[in-house]
């Protein structure tokens, strides 16, 4: 999952970033001004944004208020070193889904980003499935008719991205911003061959790769055999 963080100061920024990629597996971009988010969140899609509010350039009141004024309907967790009931209720009218105070857990930040990214997608259970393949978004593992699907990081990552995406023609530049952080050995090449090994793994299962000339792939539903 990609998330923006939206963030002034260096040092949390690069912890969160790494804590992030390490614990829950986010892919974690950074913007260090509210100026600069704006410009990031009309161009790139992100599942989710943290975002704190003294920015500069513009500051996090004023990136929720844009987002909200283009229908941008990201999920967005505000982080915030004041914590009064009425800077929380203003916060949600203005269309924040959650906050969370300064200091904070580092598993709690990450509870609430997967259940916002839940209930963004309209998922009731937490499954995704497709032919014989599911995916249990909770545990970020994949099952083939019930049973654990044996993958690498690399290729549940690539996996994840066109599951959650089924149907719909995704670019391989796309699946490589959603699966890579700081992984300089992964490239476009790379995807190739991770899609290869997948194809493999997904022979019995219901769903298959498929290649969309002069875009990417798409994980299709196999058509049913007469």
């Amino acid at each position: 999952m990609r998330i923006l963080l939206v963030e002034d100061e260096p040092s949390l920024a690069k912890w969160l970033a790494k804590s992030l990629a390490r614990y829950a597996g986010f892919i974690v971009e950074w913007a260090d001004d509210g100026l600069l988010a704006v410009r990031r969140l009309e161009l790139e899609e992100y599942d989710a944004v943290i975002l704190d509010l003294g920015l500069p350039g513009l500051d996090g009141a004023g990136v929720l208020a844009r987002m909200r004024a283009r229908d941008d309907r990201t999920p967005v967790l505000v982080l915030t070193a004041r914590d009064s009931l009425n800077q929380r209720i203003d916060l949600l009218h203005q269309g924040a889904d959650d906050f969370l105070a300064k200091p904070f857990e580092m598993g709690e930040l990450e509870a609430r980003l997967t259940a916002l990214i839940r209930r963004s997608r309209g998922k009731s259970r937490p499954r995704l499935l497709l032919g014989n393949l599911s995916l249990d978004a909770s545990l970020q593992q994949f099952y083939l008719a019930d049973q654990p699907l044996a993958l690498s990081p690399r290729e549940t990552a690539v996996l994840r991205v066109l599951m959650q995406r089924s149907g719909e023609p995704i670019s391989k530049q796309s699946i490589l911003d959603r699966v890579v952080a700081d992984d300089k050995e992964v490239n476009l090449e790379a995807i190739e061959v991770i899609v290869h090994r997948l194809r493999k793994k997904l022979a019995d299962s219901g769903a298959q790769i498929v290649t969309v000339r002069g875009v990417g792939y798409s994980l299709e539903a196999l058509a049913a055999q007469p």
